[in-house]
């Protein structure tokens, strides 16, 4: 029989932390190996709810232990997961967002020395999403396109991690930037909207898991493409199916549609 493949989960007291460790601890071929929590958290020693381990500190015992790694923690202690993770030559998922541009850069520099996986959102639908909505930016060109993510009130950042995934592949597909073309507020007099603006907006509110809309709005008509997520167990199990992926995998920069064939699904 193969063995299992060892996943250790940074981040692990987390609402994301605690639903990986469910995904692992009822998935076959996969076990939790470390469940890692930073220094003074009330956690740390204690038995995690799924299986044998214990809560611990050490990112380095972690990266030792594992076949692969998720990290759905916080901007700093991410940043930290990525240099252990170097230094033990492991794999790396990371669910974690908010980061600045150059924290971004420095964290897929790790990728020239070990398999790397960063996504804002680790759901299949999401993923299928991006598709359709370059699809739609390419053949409805002359729409306006605007992008509005729903998440609940404890949410840390706006927009989304994922809103901004979406507006890239939205601008990439009509060779722009999102930094370039991106409205994040508006205010006031604005004045007339610029015509390659993608508008990106977050509401936050209540206990939403996670809703995405990209909007098209043309002359008399307008497309809605929209994705619910309604448990964080989606992107639990995308996030252990990831690590999975990752584990024997080369050095270099994975994405959902590597791990999940999107790209041979839409030719």
């Amino acid at each position: 029989m193969t063995a299992p493949v060892r996943i250790a989960v940074i981040g692990a007291a987390g609402r994301m932390g605690k639903a990986i460790q469910e995904v692992l601890f009822r998935r076959e071929g996969t076990t939790l190996c470390a469940a890692v929590v930073e220094p003074g958290d009330p956690s740390s020693g204690k038995q995690v709810a799924f299986g044998e381990s214990r809560y611990i500190n050490s990112l380095e015992e972690a990266a030792e232990r594992c076949d692969a790694g998720i990290d759905f923690s916080t901007v700093p202690s991410t940043l930290s997961t990525v240099k252990a993770f170097v230094r033990s030559g492991r794999p790396l998922v990371i669910g974690t967002t908010g980061f600045a541009p150059l924290e971004k850069t420095e964290i897929l520099s790790a990728a020239e020395r070990i398999p790397l996986l960063l996504s804002p959102n680790m759901s299949l639908g999401i993923h299928l999403l991006s598709h359709l909505l370059e699809i739609a930016a390419t053949r409805l060109p002359h729409f306006d396109a605007e992008i509005l993510d729903i998440h609940h009130r404890q949410k840390k950042d706006a927009p989304s991690g994922t809103a901004l995934f979406l507006g890239e592949a939205l601008a990439r597909a009509r060779g722009k930037s999102l930094k370039d073309v991106g409205t994040f507020h508006r205010e006031g007099m604005t004045g007339v909207r610029p015509e390659d603006s993608v508008g990106v907006m977050a509401l936050r509110g209540g206990d939403v898991v996670g809703d995405h809309t990209v909007f098209f709005l043309g002359e008399g008509e307008r497309l809605e493409l929209t994705h619910r997520a309604t448990s964080r167990e989606t992107f639990a199990r995308g996030a252990v199916e990831a690590a999975v992926y990752l584990s024997g995998k080369k050095p270099g920069v994975y994405t959902m549609s590597d791990v999940l064939g999107l790209e041979r699904m839409i030719q």
